[in-house]
């Protein structure tokens, strides 16, 4: 029996490791630090360790860690981190209700099932596909910045959907929004890209709220209340299959 043990890089020794921080914060952890060490040559330690303090904050809410998704394409998995505050039966975003000449048909305004993510300072701000496929449209929305865990942030916060179409032309839409501390939505996607289920699609900066559209019949597998991890809960299934781990994205 080998005493190898595999991790989500191959074969390997598994221990824990710092997530690392993405591109999109790395900017902003130099000017945090830069500011951090003027502070210390400067004013010395009752400045400089606030400022050191606050150097980490910036890096870690910029934290990009490792994510295993599961590998069922029946999976819708969750495109954010954080609390689950609502689910609810709505129609689809209005944005998307209509044609946009691309050729590719609007969403149908059957009502279907809504789960709010609320992803705080301390979550991971990192957003992630919740299926695999074809990118239809990326459509962004500028607005209020009103608490993102009020339900009318939905329809009045700045805001950006998302579409998503697989092969066999099942379509999943989710909202990035905006909140009171959220100023920048930022796509790391545009129409017409091909991701995998779980890859990374964008960020919001300080704060904000995610909506998932769940398709027609699929049915919540979360609830009011539960913590999940983008790009690994499973937020409801197409199908009966079981879900089968496998590698992240």
């Amino acid at each position: 029996m080998t005493d190898d043990i595999f991790n989500n890089q191959g074969r390997g020794e598994a221990s824990w490791s710092w997530p690392s921080v993405h591109p999109e914060g790395r900017k902003f952890g130099a000017i945090a630090g830069a500011v951090a060490l003027a502070g210390w040559l400067v004013f010395g330690p009752w400045v400089g360790w606030p400022l050191t303090v606050l150097t980490y904050c910036v890096c870690a809410f910029f934290r990009d860690p490792v994510r295993v998704t599961p590998r069922d394409d029946r999976a819708i998995v969750a495109p954010a981190d954080g609390l689950v505050t609502l689910i609810r039966k709505v129609s689809p975003p209005r944005e998307l209700l209509v044609d946009d000449g691309s050729g590719h048909a609007p969403m149908n305004p059957e009502p279907l099932t809504r789960v709010s993510i609320f992803m705080s300072v301390f979550d991971v701000h990192i957003n992630r596909a919740p299926i695999g496929g074809s990118v239809r449209r990326v459509v962004y929305i500028p607005g209020k910045f009103v608490n993102a865990d009020l339900d009318k942030a939905s329809e009045e916060n700045e805001r950006q959907h998302i579409l998503i179409e697989r092969g066999d032309g099942l379509r999943v839409c989710f909202t990035q929004i905006a909140g009171l501390v959220a100023r920048r939505i930022v796509p790391f996607v545009k129409p017409g890209d091909i991701v995998a289920g779980g890859q990374r699609i964008g960020l919001i900066r300080f704060g904000s709220r995610v909506d998932v559209y769940l398709p027609a019949g699929t049915e919540p597998r979360v609830l009011m209340g539960q913590r999940i991890i983008a790009g690994e809960t499973v937020l409801g299934m197409v199908g009966d299959a079981p879900v089968i781990e496998g590698i992240a994205q």
